[in-house]
This record gives C-alpha cells, structure tokens and sequence, in this order.
C-alpha cells in the first residue's frame, strides 16, 4: 500500500477488555483533573414496527 492511500480502519479494543463494563466506566477525578478522559455518547435505534 502507498502513502498517499488511505486505509480503511475499523474501532479496535484491546485484548482482554470487558467491552461494556470498562467502557461505561466513569473517569475518576484525579482523571478528570488531568484531563485524561473521553466524552462518550451512546446512541440507539428504537425502531418500532408501525402494524
């Protein structure tokens, strides 16, 4: 692959992470402080079925 091509890349999460739990884990304040966290927003399609 070149350079100037660009690459397709998918979200990836470390081995051995528990997905949901360390995800929806809240930052302590010593992280907060430092600024050593991320903004996370879940969003969710509610489709309803209207028959």
């Amino acid at each position: 692959m070149r350079k100037d091509e660009k690459r397709e890349e998918k979200p990836a999460v470390a081995p051995g992470m528990s997905d949901r739990e360390e995800l929806e884990a809240n930052a302590t304040e010593e992280e907060i402080e430092h600024g050593d966290y991320t903004k996370v927003v879940t969003m969710s399609f509610d489709e309803v079925d209207p028959s």
